[in-house]
């Protein structure tokens, strides 16, 4: 396996934009496929359009409460279980910003643990948007993903002021525990970036510019 391909394997290739196409997201599959991505992340109402398309061949990922996470917990709850109903295989939640923003970091917990719970089993990932946050409020975001029965703690939506940054997944690797992986996500865009975040912890990219990238070289 080259480099090239070490970093794929750990790319969810990602097209979340709002003025997105079946045609736009046919791709995505097509290229998620033919370059063995993680999953293809995508846009909940195109989820069993792909699921049917894709016959298995890479995962599904979507969103959930996104991009900004102040949903009520039942409906994400609900959106989660929709989405695993129609075929996705990853949940990508956004917890409530304003909630860590007053320290009700029970609350948080608590929601992560019932959207898991609605997700039937599949992994879930979990979006603290690391840009509207102080280092010390995402170290412990870091712990209470850690502490939930999520599998992921992730940097960003790639919708706000910044994506991910070296700093805040450095801070994420130095407070997770008992398995928690990470997620870098958002502005990922040169090959060597996607190393960085790879050396310094994180388990999977969240990205739609690595494999342009490499179908271009």
């Amino acid at each position: 396996m080259n480099n090239y391909e070490q970093i794929l394997n750990k790319v969810d290739h990602t097209l979340l934009k709002p003025e997105s196409t079946w045609e736009q997201i046919k791709k995505i599959c097509d290229e998620g496929i033919e370059y063995k991505t993680a999953s293809i992340c995508i846009p909940p109402s195109f989820v069993k359009q792909a699921f049917d398309y894709v016959k298995g061949e890479v995962k599904i990922c979507t969103v959930i409460g996104f991009p900004n996470g102040y949903n009520e917990t039942a409906v994400k709850c609900f959106e989660a279980a929709k989405a695993v109903e129609q075929g996705a295989e990853e949940i990508d939640m956004v917890i409530n910003i304003g909630w860590a923003k007053e320290g009700r970091w029970n609350d948080i917990l608590d929601e992560i643990n019932q959207i898991k719970k609605a997700c039937a089993g599949r992994l879930l990932k979990v979006i603290v948007e690391t840009c509207l946050l102080t280092d010390e409020e995402i170290a412990t975001l870091a712990k209470i993903v850690s502490e939930s029965d999520a599998e992921f703690i992730k940097t960003s939506t790639g919708f706000s002021t910044e994506g991910a940054t070296f700093e805040a997944v450095k801070i994420m690797a130095e407070n997770v525990t008992g398995g928690t992986k990470i997620k870098a996500a958002g502005g990922i865009s040169s090959l060597e970036d996607a190393q960085k975040f790879i050396e310094l912890g994180a388990d999977r990219l969240g990205t739609s510019r690595v494999v342009k990238i490499v179908k271009e070289l």
